[in-house]
């Protein structure tokens, strides 16, 4: 779990990203850390006498240190810095994508009586905690293959961020110490986050749940994620969450709306909303939900929303506006609810998820195999567009816009 009450920065949001970015290390990554790794072996004894004197044993720490290098591919995520800034109707074309949202209601159908039963007892609507689960892991499926001790231990070594890795490290070893996990099976992200909906070992200890009683909190368990899901429940429950209310609705903003307005900072009930003219896309007033904010993440051009309480508490959970639109609108489209009304303001020749998904299956229909179709047009998509582009005797971009799209359709039947 990212979270920033807990002292964590928001880069750490992009950690499964850049994982699934690079896995290649590179000679000269690999000669620093060659370099380095007398210096690590140093610090791992001097640690040691560190982790003793704040309670955990001998015999813990030696366990779980057991085989731990400084590891590379580590090092090289923590230096990385983003290329380029993804727009919100990218991020969001991507976590709220059909297939995640297909796979939301399956696991929804899978485990109805878990999470009604977790509904119940901490009052968070299933629907949002299926959205964290499909945001932090996809459902499990990619919850990190990276030793904890040994990405915390190689932060706490690597200088930049040596607080946060030793703090986290000290709490990842009591884990290990109190029993929930073994060693081996303690993996995660690099940035240290765990399990199917990615905690950080201080926000495990301080809401993990052990839901089905075992006497451990296996947030890892691929079999059954009632713990992990339990503890996300948990998690928002500690922080405020008004179960049966939405994160915020989408509206219509009248003609001379004073734009001063629209922030998160400015707060105000349904009711002074109505008499400043915002309205539901349906026309109607604002359900009345408690002060609301006017949020306009893609400017006055794109949709309009009124957020309420809820989508603060999901910002507890991850310290981004687009992490909280995509939960909550993940959880509404899993619930059954359509898209948003109005569309983003794309830009000239930029394609609509519904136009990013038929390149993906013209693609597919040209003999690329792309597997099932995403809308995100990721490395693979765009060699497959750059490929065909060839084909067609074309200088291959491996743009995937309007223009490659309407020649795609008269060429691929």
């Amino acid at each position: 779990m990212r979270l920033i009450s807990m002292g964590m920065a928001v880069a750490i949001s992009l950690s499964m990203t850049f994982a699934a970015q690079a896995n290649t290390i590179s000679e000269t990554d690999t000669i620093l850390v060659a370099q380095s790794h007398s210096g690590f072996k140093r610090w791992v004894k001097s640690f040691r006498a560190v982790a003793l004197k704040n309670g955990v044993t001998a015999r813990t720490y030696d366990r779980a240190f057991r085989g731990v290098k400084l590891n590379a591919r580590v090092v090289k995520l923590d230096r990385k810095q983003a290329e380029f800034s993804r727009q919100i109707w990218d991020y969001l074309d991507t976590a709220t994508s059909p297939k995640r949202v297909k796979n939301g209601k399956a696991m929804l159908a899978t485990h109805k009586k878990t999470l009604r039963q977790i509904e119940k007892k901490y009052g968070v609507d299933k629907e949002v905690v299926l959205a964290v689960w499909g945001l932090e892991s996809s459902y499990g499926k990619n919850m990190g293959d990276i030793n904890i001790i040994e990405a915390l231990a190689t932060l706490a070594y690597d200088g930049r961020r040596e607080k946060f890795g030793r703090q986290q490290l000290l709490e990842a070893l009591r884990i290990i110490q109190r029993g929930d996990i073994t060693p081996n099976r303690m993996m995660g992200s690099w940035a240290g986050a765990m399990g199917h909906t990615q905690f950080i070992p201080t926000s495990y200890q301080a809401y993990a749940q052990d839901y089905d009683g075992d006497g451990k909190r296996n947030v890892w368990d691929v079999r059954d994620p009632s713990d992990a899901l339990a503890s996300t429940a948990n998690y928002l429950s500690e922080f405020g969450w008004t179960k049966g209310q939405p994160w915020g609705v989408e509206v219509k903003l009248p003609a001379k709306f004073n734009y001063g307005n629209a922030s998160l900072k400015v707060k105000a009930t349904p009711a002074r909303w109505a008499e400043l003219g915002v309205r539901t896309v349906q026309g109607k007033k604002i359900p009345s939900h408690g002060k609301g904010s006017v949020f306009l993440p893609a400017g006055a051009d794109g949709p309009a929303f009124v957020v309420f309480k809820n989508f603060f508490v999901i910002k507890r959970y991850n310290n981004a506006n687009s992490y909280a639109m995509a939960v909550g609108h993940l959880g509404d489209r899993i619930k059954g609810g359509g898209r948003f009304s109005k569309e983003w303001p794309r830009g000239p020749g930029a394609l609509k998820l519904d136009e990013k998904l038929e390149v993906q299956t013209l693609l597919n229909r040209a003999g690329y195999d792309l597997g099932e179709p995403d809308g995100i047009i990721g490395p693979k998509t765009i060699d497959a567009v750059s490929a065909i582009q060839i084909s067609w005797g074309q200088q291959p971009n491996g743009k995937a816009d309007q223009d490659f799209l309407k020649l795609l359709r008269k060429k691929v039947r």
